[in-house]
C-alpha cells in the first residue's frame, strides 16, 4: 500500500468513527426522548385517574333519595350555640314536699296507704291510738302528691321524728346540676338548658333559675337548678341526667349539621349538588357543638349540599353499590 492510500484509509477510519459516535449519540437522545415521553404520558394518566377518582359524580333519582331519607339544603349563615356539658340528678321540688309527723305517740292500729300511692289532701293514711288518752286519731295527707316514705307498720309503737310520712307533689321536679368551680364564670342564671336522661328519650328545654352561692368542699362544685314539667311522670327523683347549658353563641358564614360531614380517604368532605350530579368536596372546619359545624372553606353560601343521608353517598363511593348509577 502506497503512502497516499494509507492516508485515505486512516482518514476513512477516523471519519467512520466520528459518524459512529454521532449515530450513537443520536440513538441515545432518541431513547431519552421516548423514555421522557412515556414517563410524561404515565404521569398524565395517573393524574387523570386521580382527578377522576376525586371528582366522581353520583347520580341518584329523587325516588331513591326519598327512600333513603336524603335531604338537600342550601348552605348559608347560622348561629352556632356554644354549650357547657353538665351532669346531675332529679330531685323533688322542695316547695311541694310535706313531712307529716304524728301528733301523739302511740300504737299504729291501721295503715291505708303504701309507698308510691297517690294521695289527695285530707286522705287518711294511718290510724294511731294515743298512749295518753287511748283515743284513736287519723293521720292524713296535707297535700296532693305521691307517698315517698312511710316509716310505720301496724302494731308498731311510735313516738318520735323517725316515724315521718314524706309526700311530694311530683308534677314539677328540679334538675340539680353540678357546676365545677372553673366553669362558674360562664354558667349563669337565665341561660337555656337542654336536659336529657339515658333512661328516657325525653328532652326538656328550660332555664337555669338558681346557682348556689357556695361550693361544696368535697366535690368543688356548685349546684345549678332547672325546674322541669313532670305532668307525664317521666322524671323520677334520683334519676341521673345530662345537661347542655348554652353559654354563648357565634354567628358564622356557613354552618352545616354534623352528619353532613363524612370522612373520605382521610379527608372531611360534604357532598355538593352540581349540574351533573353530586360530588364529594373537601372542606375545612372551625368551631362546632353537638349538632352543627362551622365551615371555613370548601362550601360557600348558596351551594346545594346533602344535609341528611350523607353516609349513603359515602357508601356509594366506597362500595359502588347504591342501586346503580343514574337510578
Amino acid at each position: 500500500m502506497n503512502k497516499k492510500n494509507l492516508i485515505y484509509l486512516i482518514a476513512g477510519i477516523i471519519i467512520g468513527g466520528i459518524a459512529t459516535i454521532i449515530l450513537l449519540d443520536n440513538i441515545s437522545d432518541h431513547e431519552n426522548i421516548n423514555t421522557s415521553e412515556v414517563t410524561e404520558t404515565r404521569h398524565k394518566n395517573e393524574h387523570s385517574e386521580s382527578e377522576e377518582e376525586h371528582s366522581e359524580i353520583i347520580n341518584i333519582s329523587d325516588k331513591v333519595m326519598k327512600e333513603f331519607g336524603i335531604e338537600v339544603k342550601t348552605a348559608g349563615p347560622g348561629k352556632l350555640l356554644v354549650h357547657r356539658d353538665l351532669t346531675g340528678e332529679i330531685v323533688p321540688n322542695p316547695y311541694e314536699v310535706a313531712h307529716i309527723v304524728p301528733r301523739f305517740g302511740g300504737i299504729v292500729k291501721a295503715i291505708y296507704k303504701k309507698i308510691g300511692d297517690e294521695v289527695k289532701k285530707g286522705d287518711k293514711i294511718a290510724v294511731i291510738e294515743s298512749n295518753e288518752s287511748l283515743v284513736q286519731y287519723d293521720v292524713t295527707s296535707s297535700i296532693d302528691g305521691t307517698i315517698l316514705e312511710l316509716h310505720m307498720t301496724p302494731g308498731e309503737l311510735i313516738g318520735d321524728d323517725k316515724h315521718i310520712i314524706k309526700i311530694a307533689n311530683l308534677k314539677t321536679v328540679w334538675a340539680e346540676l353540678n357546676v365545677y368551680q372553673q366553669n362558674l364564670g360562664e354558667v349563669k342564671v337565665g341561660q337555656t338548658v337542654e336536659i336529657t336522661s339515658p333512661h328516657s328519650n325525653t328532652v326538656f328545654k328550660g332555664k337555669l333559675f338558681y346557682i348556689s352561692p357556695t361550693v361544696d368542699e368535697a366535690t368543688r362544685t356548685a349546684i345549678a337548678r332547672v325546674k322541669l314539667d313532670n305532668s307525664r311522670g317521666v322524671w323520677k327523683p334520683g334519676m341521673f341526667v345530662s345537661a347542655k347549658v348554652v353559654t354563648s353563641f357565634k354567628k358564622v358564614d356557613v354552618a352545616v349539621p354534623k352528619n353532613a360531614i363524612q370522612i373520605l380517604e382521610g379527608q372531611k368532605v360534604v357532598f355538593i349538588k352540581g349540574e351533573e350530579g353530586f360530588r364529594p368536596q373537601v372542606i375545612s372546619i372551625g368551631d362546632e357543638n353537638g349538632k352543627f359545624v362551622e365551615i371555613l372553606d370548601g362550601l360557600h353560601p348558596g351551594d346545594k349540599y346533602v344535609a341528611k343521608g350523607a353516609y349513603n353517598f359515602k357508601s356509594e363511593i366506597l362500595k359502588e353499590s347504591f342501586g346503580g348509577h343514574g337510578h
